[in-house]
């Protein structure tokens, strides 16, 4: 069994920052590409920022460029997203999403529960 945890979350005041963490643990084997997405009330669930297997590659969507970040720890079977310089417009309940292979080397996506961040003064 395969299990995605955020933490992390939390108020945070304009132009502030915030670190969101995400721990992958169970039954696996790798752990593939990673990724945050978002979903604020009354709006669809939206990609944030997308890191590959080894972080070598990463890409972000237009409304968070240039003040997220997107990092992992392949060791310790983490991903991490820097929040910089939030605006109210980024409060929303964090999910974290991975692509692993579980113990029998089958891929399959997984999801975290959420993490909130309301960002306020």
């Amino acid at each position: 069994q395969v299990q995605l945890v955020e933490s992390g979350g939390g108020l945070v005041q304009p132009g502030g920052s915030l670190r969101l963490s995400c721990v992958a643990s169970g039954s696996i084997f790798s752990v593939l590409s990673m990724a945050w997405y978002r979903q604020a009330p009354g709006k669809e669930r939206e990609l944030v920022a997308r890191i590959s297997p080894f972080g070598t590659s990463t890409n972000y969507s237009d409304s968070v460029k240039g003040r997220f970040t997107i990092s992992r720890d392949n060791a310790k079977k983490t991903v991490y997203l820097e929040i910089t310089n939030p605006k109210p417009e980024d409060t929303a309940v964090y999910y974290c999403w991975g692509r692993i292979r579980d113990a029998s080397k089958r891929p399959g996506d997984y999801w975290g529960r959420g993490t909130q961040v309301t960002v306020s003064s």
